[in-house]
């Protein structure tokens, strides 16, 4: 594991399948191995007369594990347990209920070059698979700390999506925090990057994609 950044690509009149087609080609070109495939999934449980929510996720580089966020609208809490939460959520079914049309998942190959994990998502959602997007994942995986490699990562992308890579620090990563210290705040940028950071930013792309009112063409 090192630091991951998301960032959404816009397709410019292409399906979602050229799309990945093209970029897996750019991938090759530059001498990356296509190393499998990944998921990445999510989805919302509510509770049935306060206004909570549970987001449910998982990541197939983390297999043995499920990722679940309380949201109650003002504050995230972030939790990492084993599979076994999966069956207490159908235990707690019908206070928690899950709702399935605004499931979410982003899934396709991943490839290895030199010390980067880059992934290409098309992103589906409910259970007819709608299409909504498409994500990439990089990885560069010797650093730890975001403001020690973004400037590295940020020329990988450059070089992979040309005019189309993000310029700017991702928000999730600048985001002001508050800390034990009520006079003292911190951001993401700075701090020990962990496998929830790479959840929690799917969560906020998954929320994006979920507020879409129409869908590309796959």
């Amino acid at each position: 594991m090192g630091v991951t950044i998301l960032t959404p690509y816009p397709l410019q009149n292409k399906s979602g399948a050229e799309a990945i087609e093209e970029l897996s080609k750019r991938l090759l070109a530059l001498g990356a191995t296509q190393a499998g495939q990944f998921l990445v999934d999510g989805d919302i449980f509510e509770h049935s007369f306060k206004k909570i929510k549970i987001h449910v996720m998982h990541n197939s580089e983390y297999p043995a594990s499920v990722f679940s966020i309380l949201d109650n609208g003002q504050k995230q809490i972030p939790l990492i347990t084993d599979l076994i939460f999966d069956l207490l959520m159908l235990k707690v079914n019908p206070i928690y209920s899950s709702k399935k049309m605004i499931k979410i998942e982003s899934k396709g190959p991943r490839f290895e070059l030199g010390d980067f994990l880059v992934k290409l998502g098309s992103v589906t959602m409910s259970q007819n698979q709608n299409f909504k997007g498409i994500l990439i994942e990089v990885d560069y995986r010797p650093c730890l700390v975001p403001a020690f490699c973004w400037d590295l990562i940020k020329e990988f992308l450059q070089g992979l999506l040309g005019q189309q890579a993000p310029t700017a620090i991702p928000g999730y990563f600048t985001n002001t925090l508050p800390s034990n210290n009520p006079n003292q705040h911190y951001h993401r940028f700075n701090d020990t990057y962990q496998p929830i950071d790479t959840v929690q930013q799917y969560l906020e792309h998954f929320n994006n994609y979920r507020k879409q009112s129409q869908a590309p063409t796959i």
